[in-house]
């Protein structure tokens, strides 16, 4: 089962590390996402399983927001007949399997940690 509170904290931890981490581009990003799923996985409970997936998820949870948000955008254009409801679909759903693949990619150091936190707490 998914703690939330987890995800959700270890999501803005990463952030704010990341987003403080701009002054060194590599070594900032990369760290906010190791402490950021570190957080997430000392909060949600279990062990190295368990660190892992609250940390991916903690990593992954802008992209997972982003994908929400082009689902939404692109039912309301496709019904409200701004597009082709076929063509805003197809077009949406392709993006959106693009978005979730490469946020889930990008949180693997988030997910590291997150397993990390779950070794170390148990």
């Amino acid at each position: 089962m998914v703690r939330w509170m987890a995800v959700v904290s270890g999501f803005v931890v990463g952030l704010l590390v990341s987003v403080l981490g701009l002054a060194l581009p590599v070594i900032g990003q990369i760290g906010g996402g190791l402490i950021g799923g570190f957080v997430a996985g000392w909060l949600a409970p279990g062990g190295f399983g368990s660190g892992a997936w609250h940390g991916l998820l903690a990593g992954a949870f802008g992209g997972i927001l982003l994908a929400g948000f082009i689902v939404i955008s692109t039912t309301v254009l496709g019904v409200t007949g701004v597009v082709d409801p076929v063509a805003g679909l197809l077009g949406g759903g392709g993006l959106v399997a693009a978005v979730v693949f490469l946020s889930v990619l990008l949180a693997i150091d988030s997910a590291i940690g997150g397993a990390i936190a779950g070794v170390v707490r148990s």
